[in-house]
């Protein structure tokens, strides 16, 4: 089977496509013929270095497809179900992969496999941010970056379908216009508009309850600084490279603020809590009130030119790799 890999870390080049041999499931395993790979910017953090893999690696931690094959004791799978995953074992880039049956998901038949896969790993993260790290309710006032990407897309909807008031931020006006039909209220370009002063203009000088930050570098201080009394900057992501260190006094200064670093893996470390979030996620898909925009294609082949758009934010929405 076709599988992409990396010898060593560095930019989309180390990026290669081999043959390797089909892999075989084992106990608690099951095997996924893929029929569509999400590509997220954890892989292209593995791929850089930022986050440590071991030398050579595949990359991907997500796809939706098919279950051809069942290991010893696997009772939640059988062979023909439309299954996910999206918190690993890292090789998702890869016609097929082996994944233990705790860790997978089923995916309803009303949800195509490239939606799914352009919608699990964002939606989930989007459900944990907005219901368990920081529970958004009606009145909130909440700023999303990046809210024409991936996660940004389904957060947006996702706060206005429980009420809040949305503050969005994006890298260009073309972007800040998708952001405003998912439904934001305000939508700041970044890089132009000055989103601590904005923020506090436009909530009376007051700030916003959290701050939902993915850019990282470019943005800490400033979302930081657009926070209310107790409010909580949640640092996901890194696009812009990893945020400068904070002295905690800083906290205390500027009102008793919360700062916490998420990830998915720990809202979703057991099987039930896994089953919880992607069904949560599946429900507001279905219901409509968070539309998944057709996301960008790109053959397994082309995984690189997929990395190189995807960090030179030429993308808006989900990408997917289709083997």
């Amino acid at each position: 089977m076709k599988a992409i890999r990396i010898e060593q870390t560095g930019g989309p080049e180390v990026m290669r496509v081999i043959d390797i041999a089909a892999p075989e499931p084992g106990p608690h395993e099951v095997r996924v013929r893929h029929e569509a790979i999400g590509v997220n910017f954890i892989d292209t953090y593995q791929r850089t270095g930022l986050y440590k893999l071991p030398m050579p690696s595949g990359l991907g931690q997500e796809a939706a497809g098919v279950v051809d094959a069942i290991g010893a004791g696997v009772t939640r799978f059988k062979v023909g179900d439309r299954v996910g995953y999206c918190t690993g074992p890292t090789g998702a880039y890869s016609e097929m992969h082996v994944v233990r049956d705790d860790r997978a998901l089923r995916v309803p038949q009303g949800i195509s496999f490239d939606i799914a896969a352009a919608a699990m790993l964002k939606g989930m993260t989007a459900r944990y941010l907005l219901r368990k790290t920081f529970r958004v309710e009606r009145g909130h006032v909440v700023v999303i970056h990046s809210a024409a990407g991936g996660v940004g897309q389904i957060a947006v909807q996702w706060a206005k379908h429980l009420g809040a008031t949305v503050i969005a931020t994006a890298g260009s006006d073309a972007k800040a216009a998708i952001a405003k039909t998912l439904g934001a209220d305000h939508v700041l370009v970044q890089g132009r508009d000055d989103l601590a002063k904005s923020v506090r203009d436009l909530t009376g000088g007051v700030g916003a309850h959290v701050v939902y930050d993915s850019v990282g570098k470019e943005t800490f201080d400033a979302s930081i600084d657009s926070l209310r009394p107790l409010g909580m900057m949640v640092s996901f992501g890194n696009s812009s490279g990893p945020p400068p260190p904070l002295n905690v006094l800083t906290l205390s200064q500027k009102g008793s603020l919360f700062l916490t670093r998420p990830t998915l893996f720990s809202y979703t470390a057991t099987t039930e809590q896994l089953d919880e979030t992607a069904a949560a996620l599946f429900e507001v898909i279905g219901s409509g009130a968070v539309k998944i925009a057709p996301p960008t294609r790109y053959k397994l082949a082309d995984a690189a030119q997929a990395h190189a758009d995807l960090e030179g934010r030429k993308t808006t929405g989900s990408l997917v790799l289709i083997p």
